[in-house]
């Protein structure tokens, strides 16, 4: 069984940087695609950004492009999501997300098999 785990979410100021983390255990990392995704209250859980199989290749959803990058670290099994210019927004729990395979784009839910148990992000003005 494949574990993520996120780390990284703070409260920020808006305007501000966090970096979030996801190391993944128990699996062949380097095969996965992986992806971020976010929950805020009363909203349905939404995709983020996703690498896919050999970086750089990825896909942001509109709010988020050009604010958030999400990159990849084959050799320390982590998945990185970048996000500056931060806006209240942007408040929600995130959570990666690892597939071993992949035939869409990598931009629903179904889309994933293993799932972390999310990090809050808190931003405000």
């Amino acid at each position: 069984q494949v574990q993520l785990v996120e780390s990284g979410g703070r409260l920020v100021q808006a305007g501000g940087s966090l970096r979030l983390s996801c190391a993944a255990s128990g699996g062949t990392f380097n095969s996965y695609y992986l992806a971020w995704f976010r929950q805020a209250p009363g909203k349905e859980r939404e995709f983020v950004a996703v690498v896919r199989r050999t970086a750089p290749f990825t896909l942001y959803r509109d709010s988020v492009k050009g604010r958030f990058t999400i990159s990849r670290d084959n050799a320390k099994n982590t998945v990185y999501l970048q996000m500056n210019s931060l806006k209240p927004e942007d408040t929600a729990v995130y959570y990666c997300a690892a597939s071993g395979r992949m035939y869409g784009l990598g931009s629903t839910e179904n889309d994933y098999d293993y799932w972390g148990e999310g990090t809050q992000v808190t931003v405000y003005s």
